[in-house]
């Protein structure tokens, strides 16, 4: 958890340092985006090639291994004297994330009996949130207080000490079916997969494609200062937490109406933004709500990959992590181009029209009464699933 933690908050740092940081290299708010676009692709490219070319590499050694080279990227942005260095920084980030999540995404099962896996999973998963409402607040305060390397430079220092606490306390972890490329290209041929791909990349775009650009739009719309921003992402992280939890309790026996559900309330609190979000109260109020219904969204998207592939969890976290820092990225170029050419309120619009499609692919699958396999028939049902279309 600490270190997914560690790399949620390096991964989202920029965004409430996005102004300064183009600022200080004198770029655009859409350029200073790259940013966050970098390590998403990054991440879906490594996530495959690397967990599969260290299969059978003890796992807790990979991890360490990644969140060293996530120290070196953090203390390298604070040091950066030109913008193309930060940008090198964030391709070390990409690769950490695409390795560390794929491979530590489904280790739950391996560390806690098999009935509180469940709840382990949910443990880990909060480390999404949290990094929103520790992370991303006090950054955007130290970069306030101190400029915005002082931020950097404290996420490094802090993943060195997750780094020891990881050598430390987690158990060698053998590798354990190791994924390969046929169990990622066979899952793609499942219609569950599919589904989970579309949902997974419908829902994070319609988020980060809005969340990226949330302080420019809070500076221009809503009018506050920056010490204003710092508590109003305080604010949405902790309802991010309390959304996670909600997800997680949830989504194992209603996968279907939890993820809908969490897509229906951000693309609300999205489309409402522009109407409402002039208003401190407004703003205060539909960021709770967002903060809630984006919180579920990671638990709720790895389920339906491991629901989809449950014979093979390391491959389902595999696709899962490509796919969503893929869109993460998309989302956020997609933003960029439509901050650059419109205003942050036309990105709150868009995005919220994303969640609504989320919402219909979602009802499709009930329309269509597909169901998951379950591993004694999973053969089986692949085989129906790559004749479904």
């Amino acid at each position: 958890m600490l270190g997914i933690f560690s790399i949620v908050t390096t991964e989202i740092l920029p965004i409430g340092l996005l102004t300064s940081i183009g600022s200080d290299f004198t770029v655009s708010d859409g350029t200073a985006g790259l940013m966050m676009t970098m390590p998403g692709f990054l991440a879906a490219l490594s996530a495959p090639l690397v967990t599969v070319a260290t299969g059978r590499v003890d796992r807790r050694l990979m991890l360490a291994a990644f969140i060293l080279l996530l120290a070196l990227a953090n203390f390298l942005a604070a040091a950066a004297a030109d913008y193309w260095l930060v940008l090198v920084s964030r391709v070390l980030v990409g690769i950490t994330i695409g390795g560390f999540w794929s491979i530590g995404a489904g280790l739950a099962g391996r560390l806690v009996p098999a009935r509180s896996a469940g709840r382990a999973t949910a443990v880990i998963f909060s480390a999404v949130p949290l990094g929103s409402v520790l992370g991303v607040p006090l950054g955007t305060f130290a970069g306030d207080a101190a400029g915005w390397r002082t931020a950097f430079l404290g996420m490094g220092l802090l993943t060195l000490a997750v780094l020891a606490l990881l050598l430390l306390v987690v158990p060698p972890l053998p590798a354990d079916e190791p994924a390969r490329l046929r169990d990622l290209t066979g899952m793609l041929r499942g219609v569950d997969t599919r589904y989970a791909l579309v949902i997974t990349f419908l829902v994070v775009l319609a988020h980060f494609g809005a969340y990226t650009y949330v302080t420019p739009f809070l500076e221009q719309v809503t009018r506050v200062g920056a010490g204003t921003i710092t508590f109003l992402l305080l604010v949405y992280g902790a309802a991010g937490i309390a959304g996670n939890f909600l997800g997680g309790a949830v989504v194992a026996r209603h996968p279907r109406a939890a993820f809908a559900s969490a897509a229906a309330l951000l693309a609300g609190a999205t489309l409402l933004l522009p109407v409402l979000g002039d208003g401190r109260a407004g703003a205060v109020t539909l960021l709770i709500l967002w903060g809630i219904a984006y919180g579920a969204v990671p638990v709720c998207s790895q389920t339906w990959f491991a629901r989809a592939r449950p014979d093979s969890p390391e491959a389902a976290s595999v696709l899962f992590t490509a796919s969503f820092q893929a869109t993460i990225s998309t989302g956020a170029l997609a933003g960029g181009v439509v901050v650059d050419r419109s205003s942050p309120s036309l990105v709150m619009t868009l995005a919220g029209t994303a969640a609504l499609l989320t919402v219909a692919a979602i009802g499709l699958h009930h329309v269509r009464r597909i169901s998951w396999p379950g591993p004694a028939h999973r053969r089986q049902a692949s085989g129906d699933a790559a004749d479904a279309p």
